[in-house]
């Protein structure tokens, strides 16, 4: 099933997309979904045949991400970052930055967590270091992909509440 449409984008300031997802789960599940590596691979980015090669997370402040995909034909996206900012369950701020970058710069992310009644809202707040760099972003279609690894998420939250 696809919610596409509860994925909400709005752009809070000239550099900024903040991306919005209410999700069906507390947010200490919601938070280790994003933050350890055997649920990150179920998830994030995997689709439309894309797996996930390389998922490598030291989630410390100062400690660093890796994240590699690998399409069916071989191509790879790779990406990295630095966690700045770690206050489990509620917040998670990290650089962000592609090996062959597709924008200028390194983006600032900044992820919270707001529980209410059993389920999470959770904002991603992305800071690009242009306002050229962010409404590339906007443009590339970024919000399809975004959506559907949300609905993954969803499924795969619904699947771990299940068997609990």
């Amino acid at each position: 099933m696809t919610n596409t449409a509860t994925l909400q984008i709005t752009t809070p300031s000239d550099r900024e997309i903040a991306m919005t997802r209410v999700l069906d789960a507390p947010r200490s599940l919601v938070f280790d979904a994003w933050t350890k590596p055997e649920l990150l691979k179920r998830w994030l980015g995997v689709r439309g045949g894309w797996t996930f090669a390389v998922c490598e997370v030291d989630l410390k402040v100062g400690g660093a991400y890796r994240f590699v995909w690998r399409g069916t034909d071989g191509n790879e996206l790779a990406m990295g970052g630095v966690y700045r900012e770690i206050v489990r369950p509620e917040r998670l701020v990290n650089t962000e930055k592609f090996d062959d970058p597709w924008y200028s710069g390194e983006a600032l992310d900044t992820m919270v967590l707001l529980e209410q009644n059993g389920k999470t809202t959770c904002t991603t707040t992305i800071r690009y270091e242009s306002l050229e760099a962010r409404d590339g972003v906007l443009k590339s279609g970024m919000e399809t992909g975004v959506a559907e690894s949300y609905d993954t998420l969803d499924d795969l939250l619904a699947s771990i509440r299940s068997t609990a």
